[in-house]
């Protein structure tokens, strides 16, 4: 069966299976990957994925698939969680502003008070406090698999707590590269040396993601014989912006080649790139296939592909509105930062031989809280709901990717303003229907997904009945996982007010 390259196809029917043998797990997570940046999902991307698009070929790809958060941090704790970054109150980048340690605040805490707002004072709403660890009181999906004899294994970024709550604290048994940084900040940042405390130093100009992959390789080799679960959580494409030389010259070369040019079109308050043209960005997405292709190799060297579920999928949405804004992510709204689908629209693209018919495609609505108890379910394992209450397994549409969860909300709370422009707010998605209310000055949106993916026309007055039930639905969130909202600063010039 021929894949559908669409990202807006319906899903096709596969043909159920079960393997009797222990089920390794593989799970792939990129860094600001936008579902726009790969073949599988986009035939004209700028970008080459050969890799991606023969995991593709071999899965299913989810075309309603979602990072729970437009920021990294979030999203990662949500995987390992299976719990809403509302409810764990790992809201925003770990290091942004309104930052606290561990999974309580102080006693007696007065936002106004004690919270930390550097540089935002004058802001007419400020950003909610949030938690930069990931609570110890959680049972990760490493943890949840290490307690199941499965070897467990992390390379790359971490980002979810500074010393003491890195991965070997949260389940894994070795670690990689995995540190409280969200970018290859020390040394020669991409190349070797790393500068990394959790990475030894290969050769001089030795190149990081393809490091990542050799050691994750390694480690399927190494435990071919027993049950295993291997991340590697790549640090690409985010910045610093840098590319292998040669790759760079190859993408240089295509868009001269192309006649492309940089355009951007208006996202208030900034600008968004509307065209993959940036050179530097091409070369960092086939490196990072290039890596994916290495891993999947060694699947088939150990001879364990046919018994390895294998689960691609990114953190949030394409750069493009900040930063040197190196992607597009068009036709999608927005990008990182954002609660637009640019900012949380992701690949998700999962192979699991023997059950999964390679080349479908699913309209099954998939965000990161399920990939928990979807692991749990295909590796035979019992769930665990009262941790991974947020997470709704997948399992069904990978058995027949024509299964249906319409009637399933998803929800995004981000109570901050985002480094790349967007600003405090919540969201949710049911069906076809996406409403996002606004903390300050803008009113609340309606988009109908289906007739307008790129969210260019609010229709909220005209359908007040679907607005109606959505703002209840998302106020039903907000309580069940006690959200922290952001806090309205009586001390704004101009004061605070709220549409």
């Amino acid at each position: 069966m021929k894949r559908l390259p669409s990202l807006f196809l319906a899903a096709g029917v596969a043909a159920a299976g079960a393997d009797e043998k222990p089920l390794n797990v593989l799970l792939f997570l990129a860094d600001d990957l936008g579902v726009m940046d790969v073949s599988p999902y986009n035939p004209d991307t700028f970008y080459d994925t050969p890799a991606l698009k023969r995991l593709a070929d071999t899965g299913v790809c989810f075309t309603a698939g979602y990072a729970a958060s437009p920021v990294c941090s979030p999203t990662r704790s949500a995987i390992l969680t299976g719990q809403w970054p509302a409810r764990t109150r790992n809201t925003n980048f770990f290091g942004g502003p309104n930052a606290f340690f561990g999974d309580a605040l102080p006693a007696g805490y007065d936002p106004l008070r004690d919270g930390k707002f550097p540089n935002r004072q004058n802001h007419p709403v400020l950003p909610a406090p949030y938690f930069a660890q990931l609570a110890k009181s959680h049972t990760t999906l490493a943890e949840a698999l290490k307690q199941r004899g499965y070897a467990t294994f992390f390379a790359g970024k971490w980002h979810l707590g500074r010393k003491g709550s890195w991965p070997t604290d949260h389940g894994f048994d070795r670690n990689l590269g995995g540190t409280e940084k969200g970018g290859p900040y020390s040394g020669d940042r991409y190349f070797s040396p790393y500068g990394n405390p959790n990475l030894p130093d290969g050769p001089k100009g030795e190149h990081l993601p393809d490091r990542l992959a050799t050691e994750t390789a390694k480690f399927i080799t190494e435990h071919k014989n027993r049950p295993f679960f291997a991340m590697l959580s790549f640090y690409s494409v985010h910045t610093p912006l840098i590319g292998r030389p040669d790759l760079v010259e190859k993408y240089e070369k295509r868009r001269g080649e192309r006649g492309l040019e940089d355009r951007f079109e208006d996202e208030p308050p900034r600008k968004n790139r509307s065209i993959q043209s940036h050179a530097v960005y091409g070369a960092m997405v086939e490196a990072m296939d290039q890596a994916v292709g290495k891993v999947l190799d060694s699947l088939d060297a150990a001879g364990v592909a046919d018994r390895t579920l294998v689960i691609f999928t990114s953190d949030n949405g394409g750069l493009s509105t900040s930063e040197g804004s190196p992607t597009s992510n068009l036709p999608l709204r927005a990008g990182k930062g954002w609660l637009y689908e640019g900012g949380v629209r992701e690949p998700v693209i999962v192979r699991w031989p023997g059950v999964a018919t390679g080349g479908s495609s699913s309209a099954w609505p998939v965000i990161s809280t399920d990939l928990f108890p979807t692991i749990l379910e295909a590796a035979g394992q019992p769930a665990m709901p009262e941790q991974h209450k947020d997470g709704v397994s997948f399992v069904p549409a990978l058995k027949n990717p024509a299964a249906s969860n319409d009637e399933r909300p998803l929800y995004w709370h981000f109570p901050h303003w985002g480094n790349q422009g967007g600003m405090p707010g919540s969201a949710v998605r049911l069906g076809d229907w996406k409403y996002i209310e606004w903390a300050w000055r803008k009113p609340a949106e309606l988009f109908h997904l289906g007739k307008d993916p790129g969210e260019r026309r609010n229709v909220a007055e005209d359908h007040p009945e679907v607005v109606g039930k959505l703002k209840q639905i998302l106020a039903g969130f907000h309580t069940d996982t006690k959200a922290l909202m952001p806090i309205p600063n009586p001390n704004a010039t101009p004061p605070f007010e709220k549409w």
